[in-house]
């Protein structure tokens, strides 16, 4: 039977940088299917959903690569320690695409549905960030640091939508 020391090993060990990336991959998703004009909000919730779940899958599958070039099978224990690990990837995605979902009830047009979710993308990314530099230890002044340059990729990519709408 597990105790309570179990899942606070268990949260110790979770990686937020996957939250990161996968919103700012989330975000990269709305841009570059925004710039190719109108979209079914459906398709792009699965768009969004879909992509987040190959990229965690690569990202496992890179971790049980990199465990076999290290001379060491992965086991079982491996596989679900991976896949826990990455998980943080298609969580990141979650928030976009239920900001995408829910755009109607808010009456909300494509071009405002869009900007929404990147919005909720980029202050994800900024959100997950500010985890991760805590979850390692770091400082305030380090976590504020991790969140401001999060933020200005998270603008950069803002700044590719308003590019690509020239």
């Amino acid at each position: 039977m597990r105790g309570p020391g179990h899942a606070a090993a268990r949260r110790a060990h979770t990686d937020y940088t996957g939250g990161v990336y996968g919103s700012m991959l989330a975000a990269s998703v709305i841009v570059g299917a925004g710039a190719l004009g109108s979209f079914p909000r459906v398709e792009m919730v699965l768009l969004l959903l879909l992509t987040g779940g190959v990229f965690w899958i690569a990202h496992v599958h890179a971790q049980l690569f990199g465990a076999r070039l290290a001379r060491r099978t992965p086991d079982r224990h491996d596989v679900l320690r991976a896949c826990r690990e990455e998980w943080t990837i298609v969580k990141a995605a979650v928030p976009p695409a239920a900001a995408v979902a829910v755009s109607p009830l808010l009456g909300l047009g494509v071009q405002s549905t869009q900007w929404f979710a990147l919005s909720v993308a980029v202050a994800g990314q900024v959100g997950w960030s500010a985890a991760a530099a805590r979850r390692a230890g770091a400082g305030r002044r380090l976590i504020v640091l991790s969140a401001a340059v999060n933020l200005v990729l998270g603008l950069v990519i803002l700044s590719c939508k308003l590019w690509l709408k020239k």
